[in-house]
């Protein structure tokens, strides 16, 4: 994005179990002040979730290192990003099978999301991932 955001919003959560959890009670209490809900809110919480649950999993970081979750919003976009001290990686949904419990995440990213990707950490080591999509007024 090339414009400043009209609002955003930063936190940094444990890595662990909770944080999941923890972002998308964030992510609800935020959008409420920005006017964010129905279907745009749950795209949003739903992508969001998947990104932490990526970064909790995934993430080849130092044992306590902790997660950075930015909320942005560019008038008629709203950004989800999740920074974690790992690795930048190949970012590719993969083929889940019929029955595996894991393994949707970066495809329903994909599939929600009007544009997703990853760049470097804006403050320390590592990388942020981050997915955008549409909000009304």
């Amino acid at each position: 994005m090339n414009q400043p955001p009209t609002a955003q919003e930063f936190w940094i959560l444990p890595r662990g179990p909770h944080a999941p959890g923890r972002a998308r009670a964030l992510l609800r209490e935020r959008f409420d002040g920005w006017n964010v809900a129905g279907e745009a809110a749950d795209t949003a919480e739903l992508l969001l979730s998947e990104l932490v649950t990526n970064a909790v999993r995934h993430a080849h970081a130092p044992h306590g290192r902790d997660i950075g979750v930015r909320l942005a919003r560019y008038d008629d976009v709203v950004r989800v990003e999740v920074s974690d001290a790992g690795p930048a990686v190949t970012l590719a949904p993969r083929a889940a099978g019929e029955s595996d419990e894991r393994g949707r995440g970066l495809a329903i990213v994909e599939a929600l999301a009007v544009r997703w990707g990853q760049c470097p950490r804006a403050h320390g080591i590592g990388k942020a991932v981050w997915a955008e999509i549409p909000v009304k007024g």
